[in-house]
Parts: C-alpha cells; sequence; structure tokens
C-alpha cells in the first residue's frame, strides 16, 4: 500500500472549471480546449479533471491545485488544443523549461507570462509530477484506459507537505473570472502573438541601427585621428 498524504484543507484551493473526485487519487487529468465528460473522468480514477483555456492564469490554477495536493503524481494532458493559446504546448513546456523572466521558456502562445507563481512553487510542480501526453485525444475509453496504467504505477504522495500559493485573478483580457474561463479568441490571440514578434522585430533593428552607427561614427573618428598622426608627422619630417 502506498503512503498517501492529507491534501491542503479545502482542497482544491483553487476555483475553476473543473470536477474532483478521490483527493488521494495519483491522477489529475488536463483536457485543454474540450469539454468532456469530467465527472466520468473523475469516476474512473482521477483527483481532478478540467480544461484549461489560457497559457496564463488557467495554468497558474492547475499548478496551485496540484502543488496543494502531494498524493497527485500524474498530470494527464488530453483533448484538443486552444487556437492562439495553445496552452497545451505551454503547460508541457512550462513543465519541461520552467519560466525565465515571467515567461514560459519555449512556450508558442500569445501570452505565456507567469505571475502568481514563485520559482519554488514552479520547481515543485515539475518535481511532483510526470506529464502523460494524449492530447488531441477524446476519448473517453483511450482516456481511462491510460487512467488505469496510471494508477498501476501510484509512487505515492510527494516527499513533502502541501504547498499553498495565491493564485490572484484580476478581470480583463485572456484570464478567468468569478471561475469561468475568459480567453481571448483564436484570431485576437495570433494578433497579441504578432504584435509581440513585431516589437521584437523593431527593438532588434533599433539595436543593428545603433551598432551601425556606432560602426560609421568610428570609422570618422579612426579616419579623423589617423589625418591629425599624419599630419604632425609631417611636420616633424618638414621641420626636421
Amino acid at each position: 500500500m502506498v503512503e498517501k498524504k492529507s491534501p491542503a484543507s479545502g482542497w482544491p484551493i483553487v476555483q475553476g472549471d473543473f470536477h474532483t473526485g478521490d483527493a488521494q487519487s495519483c491522477i489529475g487529468v488536463v483536457t485543454m480546449g474540450s469539454h468532456l465528460d469530467e465527472q466520468g473522468i473523475c469516476d474512473a480514477g482521477a483527483a481532478i479533471a478540467g480544461s484549461c483555456k489560457t497559457e496564463n492564469l488557467g495554468l497558474e490554477k492547475i499548478i496551485a491545485n496540484v502543488i496543494s495536493n502531494p498524493n497527485i503524481r500524474f498530470i494527464l494532458c488530453c483533448g484538443t488544443e486552444v487556437k492562439g493559446h495553445l496552452s497545451g504546448q505551454s503547460f508541457i513546456a512550462l513543465h519541461e523549461g520552467g519560466v525565465s523572466g515571467g515567461k514560459i521558456v519555449g512556450a508558442q502562445g500569445a501570452i505565456p507570462f507567469i505571475e502568481n507563481l514563485s520559482d519554488e512553487a514552479i520547481s515543485r510542480f515539475q518535481e511532483q509530477v510526470e506529464i502523460v501526453n494524449i492530447m488531441e485525444s477524446e476519448d473517453m475509453g483511450t482516456i481511462k484506459a491510460k487512467i488505469d496504467e496510471l494508477k498501476a504505477r501510484d509512487p505515492g504522495a510527494f516527499g513533502a507537505e502541501p504547498m499553498i500559493v495565491e493564485v490572484k485573478e484580476a478581470g480583463g483580457a485572456g484570464e478567468e473570472v468569478t471561475g469561468e474561463v475568459q480567453p481571448l479568441s483564436g484570431e485576437l490571440a495570433l494578433v497579441h502573438a504578432r504584435m509581440k514578434v513585431i516589437e521584437r522585430m523593431v527593438t532588434d533593428i533599433g539595436y543593428r541601427n545603433r551598432f551601425a552607427a556606432g560602426v560609421y561614427s568610428g570609422k570618422i573618428e579612426g579616419l579623423m585621428i589617423g589625418l591629425i598622426v599624419s599630419f604632425v608627422i609631417l611636420g616633424f619630417i618638414l621641420l626636421g
């Protein structure tokens, strides 16, 4: 019999668009952009199951609920990707590469910025769970079979007490408000992503222009110094 621990009081500590099952289960299921039979997934053995449509606050809520329950050791990613936000790709990238400068390393979504999670919380998430990726699958038989497989691999509770983090919900585009997901539309998310690319390109052009200007200025300065030195040497020769 594997060891189990009590999750944080009142778990799940962050409310959202999900269903819950046995809090001692080792499996959390994220259906990404799909709305499946999440209660049925929990009845099949998951501790928690729900969608995730945003690659910022949506991911933060999942991680907060996972690290506050040491019994969860696997995250099963299934369902369809969210156009523009790419919350599935961003979620897997966060687990693999973490966050640098507030941005998920390797994430391709429009707004993959993490504000509510410390480096310690992200490291805890990476260490506590294994990501199992069957994304694009919406077949309940496949999902339940994978749950059975993971239950058989249950390593027991993570060797640390529940970690509690606060996830602040601020109303705005691409965030979750009052427990309901309010993502940007796919088209608007793509516009945001392209604007960020253009911003980076403009910044890069600015750096290149400054470098070119510096090189040009250096050439002129070097030429003038060379001429002055040449005239001085020539003067010494003529006077000598």
